[in-house]
């Protein structure tokens, strides 16, 4: 049977992969993959002020799952690795995923939408990717644009889709999409925003799930 190394016993028979399921930062970036599928599902049907509010969720979730892990004493490095790679895989879902079959579904799935999809997806891996192995750009900054902005941004800019045309907002849409893909592999150093952030987060997705839920009324 194959072994790993944990922190107290080199070696111990790894953990069930249900195990996991009850770590609570992974139940927290669990909730925020429940909040992206939600997104997902709503954008396929065309209820997008439900799907943006799913996307916010999303995000707020992805903060607080390192902020529990940072605040459990007895957390080892094993569990914190698998978390690092359950937050990151999510990341993709959430902020890559999501805005692609948002972009799709507004524009009724036409083949002209497949490589803007395609673009963010692709982005956000590379970009998750390398932050994976590279980590900070010194002990606060990131190199390009952290993925989670994809969704703080794009629940902003679809605001305007109730007070502009149709056709307006699709060409602002797919302009959105492609840059935010383009900040997110850009040789820029972006703000690690934490700290007081964190509230200003919180009352961001508070204010944005309220703003959809009238629309949605």
């Amino acid at each position: 049977m194959p072994t790993v190394e944990t922190d107290n016993n080199p070696s111990t028979t790894p953990p069930s992969i249900l195990s996991l399921a009850f770590d609570l930062p992974n139940i927290c970036s669990l909730f925020g993959l429940f909040s992206a599928l939600l997104a997902l599902y709503f954008a396929m049907i065309g209820i997008y002020p439900a799907a943006m509010i799913g996307l916010i969720w999303a995000v707020f979730f992805d903060w607080n799952d390192g902020k529990i892990a940072r605040k459990m004493k007895n957390r080892t490095a094993m569990q914190g690795q698998i978390g690092g790679q359950v937050d990151s895989l999510i990341d993709v879902v959430s902020f890559g995923i999501c805005p692609a079959v948002i972009l799709l579904s507004y524009g009724n799935y036409h083949p002209a939408f497949l490589p803007g999809a395609f673009i963010i997806v692709a982005a956000c891996v590379l970009r998750l990717s390398y932050f994976n192995v590279y980590g900070l750009d010194g002990k606060s900054s990131y190199q390009g644009l952290a993925s989670d902005n994809n969704a703080i941004i794009l629940v902003f800019v679809f605001l305007l889709e109730s007070v502009i045309s149709t056709t307006a907002f699709t060409v602002v849409l797919y302009i959105t999409i492609l840059g935010l893909a383009a900040l997110n592999v850009a040789p820029i150093k972006t703000p690690k925003l934490s700290g007081r952030w964190y509230y200003v987060l919180a009352l961001y997705t508070l204010v944005i799930t309220l703003a959809y839920s009238w629309l949605l009324i």
